[in-house]
């Protein structure tokens, strides 16, 4: 680890008890801060706050009152989900405390340089084929971040020498003071988790964020064909690599004639690639950049893109029952998720399971990807909302069910052999399922059932 002196003997607030909180007050203990966690659960329910009061650690839980910070904290590690309007937050933001999250600490500690990853979609299949082609170029690379792996755990063992392949959301970007990527990646930008940010400019800054710190000596990998993007980068200090699957670019990472380029180098043959969905072509660019900034050679890229089927709950594929090929989307927790995933099977006849948790958005962009869905099959909050435009897009069937386990049975009941049944819910899944992966297991579970 790096010099970890800053650490010793500050008085230090741990907002959340959640797995990145966990992880934090625990290393920051072991680094010698004065630690208190606090936390909503009650304690009886909560075996994580036993455990750090076991090590010594002073645990308050059953709330967040903004009393206390009337003791004298130096500074706040918050849990990335919980929002800056939250009193106990609002208070330490109005005393001047800084208010970080735990991949702030991450970054003190790490002898690793970072690759960070943001982005509205895509974001967990691009970290995961960087780390893919890292591995297969012999980097020895550690994963990190938003994909489940609490950063500041895997930053004490990285070495100098590695790299820290680290997914980040925007939660965790709005917290950051000096974090700093040596490459960073920001995929595409649109309305998302507007309960937490208020506004798209709110949220489209923290993911700016990503950029905040670097220099002239960083790299920032942006796409090309997203006008938001591209002006969030605009004045940017690190130095900008470009990717696009629509135009050709004198240097960066693009697609001409079928063929994938990186400068004027040929990498991949697109008909190679076996990652379903033509989304998926700018999240392989956006990691093929990365990869080659990274010192990785077109071998080991090419290796990884003819044997990478993806990621579970992004587009995964399932199973086929009886001729029904399913697919299990679960993390399409937005509305251009679900367009990117039906424009992945233009060509095939879907039964779409769509709905979820209402956000306040409405469903009329779903439309002009409707063209091919021969029926929907809806459960939560949503569905009446989804409802309505499947009604305007001239779907004749469209069933209600009360969850996602009651409609893989419904769907394949209507289906016939060839028929693509998707989960794709285009919402996220908290009104009914804790989390989009429980959901997705959920889905797994209930085709296997078919059988």
């Amino acid at each position: 680890m790096k010099q970890t002196a800053f650490y010793q003997h500050r008085r230090v607030l741990v907002i959340g008890l959640a797995k990145s909180g966990f992880a934090a007050a625990k290393l920051l203990h072991e680094l010698g801060a004065i630690v208190t966690v606090n936390d909503q659960k009650s304690f009886e329910e909560n075996s994580k706050a036993k455990q750090l009061e076991q090590e010594g650690i002073r645990v308050i839980c059953g709330g967040h009152p903004p009393e206390l910070l009337d003791e004298p904290f130096d500074f706040v590690v918050k849990n990335p989900g919980i929002p800056y309007t939250n009193p106990i937050v609002k208070k330490a933001l109005e005393k001047g405390l800084p208010v970080v999250t735990e991949v702030e600490l991450a970054y003190h500690i790490s002898e690793a340089p970072f690759i960070g990853i943001t982005g509205s979609n895509g974001k967990t299949t691009t970290t995961t084929l960087i780390y893919e082609m890292l591995q297969a170029g012999g980097k020895e690379p550690l994963l990190a971040g938003n994909i489940g792996l609490v950063a500041c755990e895997v930053a004490k063992k990285a070495k100098a020498d590695q790299w820290l392949v680290t997914e980040l959301s925007s939660f965790q970007l709005a917290g950051i003071r000096e974090f700093r990527p040596h490459i960073s990646v920001l995929l595409n930008i649109f309305d998302a988790h507007l309960d937490y940010h208020g506004t798209k400019e709110a949220y489209a800054q923290a993911k700016a964020n990503i950029f905040k710190n670097q220099t002239k000596e960083d790299y920032a990998v942006v796409n090309a064909d997203d006008e938001l993007v591209m002006q969030l980068a605009e004045n940017i200090q690190a130095q900008k690599i470009l990717f696009s699957t629509t135009k050709v670019l004198e240097h960066g990472a693009y697609i001409k004639d079928r063929m994938v380029y990186w400068n004027d180098e040929k990498v991949i043959a697109v008909s190679d690639i076996v990652l379903p969905g033509k989304h998926n072509l700018e999240n392989i660019l956006a990691a093929i950049s990365a990869a080659k900034l990274a010192g990785v050679d077109n071998e080991a890229i090419h290796q990884v893109l003819t044997t990478f089927t993806g990621v579970k709950h992004r587009l995964q594929y399932v199973d086929t029952i009886d001729g029904r090929r399913f697919f299990n989307d679960s993390k399409a927790t937005n509305i251009l998720a679900t367009q990117k995933a039906l424009a992945a099977f233009e060509n095939d006849a879907v039964i779409l399971l769509a709905g979820g948790l209402d956000r306040g958005n409405e469903f009329d962009a779903l439309l002009p990807y409707l063209r091919n869905v021969k029926a929907i099959i809806l459960f939560g909050q949503t569905a009446p909302k989804i409802a309505r435009i499947a009604k305007q897009a001239g779907i004749e069937t469209i069933e209600y069910v009360d969850n996602v386990e009651k409609a893989v049975p419904v769907a394949y009941r209507l289906s016939q052999p060839g028929d693509v049944i998707l989960l794709s819910p285009a919402c996220a899944s908290w009104d009914q399922y804790k989390t989009f992966e429980q959901r997705g297991d959920i889905f797994i579970n209930a085709v296997h059932k078919l059988k």
